[in-house]
């Protein structure tokens, strides 16, 4: 909640709080980084019933890397991304927006770290929603694929049997 205070706070004092549209363009529905204090609290919220349901099942040890590795990359991908798309690297942004398909498909880009993660680290630039909904797509591809890979070996290994 912090973090989405400031942001607003810093945007609000330096001109105004900004309004992000889909694609950059005016024509398609634009979302105010007011909605931001809805949004990362909703999605630090999310994560800390996660971090709660983990402590609880008898692994506090693995807690913090299991967590924190994740939400630092995730923050990491996302910063990097919206940074080189906010200063023009075009090449940079192909690159880093392509290889979230294969980050979907390794990594289980559905948990709530991975998500808020990319979601922080994209905010700045475009707000929270608009990489909120990136998110979530990712997130669904990574769940489905992973279950369906998981089937298929699941699969072959009764066959095999």
């Amino acid at each position: 909640m912090a973090f989405a205070i400031a942001h607003v706070a810093f945007e609000h004092v330096n001109g105004g709080v900004k309004t992000h549209h889909f694609l950059a363009r005016q024509d398609l529905p634009g979302f105010s980084n007011w909605l931001g204090m809805i949004v990362l609290p909703l999605l630090a919220a999310i994560l800390s019933v996660r971090i709660r349901r983990m402590s609880q099942a008898d692994r506090p040890r693995d807690l913090p890397r299991s967590v924190a590795l994740p939400f630092a990359g995730a923050l990491l991908y996302g910063a990097v991304l919206a940074a080189s798309f906010h200063f023009g690297a075009s090449q940079i942004s192909l690159i880093a927006f392509a290889g979230l398909f294969p980050c979907a498909l390794a990594l289980p880009v559905y948990r709530a770290e991975y998500i808020l993660g990319f979601v922080v680290g994209m905010t700045a630039t475009f707000g929270s929603v608009i990489p909120s909904v990136f998110a979530l797509v990712f997130a669904a591809l990574s769940f489905i694929a992973r279950r369906v890979f998981r089937l298929l070996i699941s699969a072959c290994r009764s066959r095999g049997a």
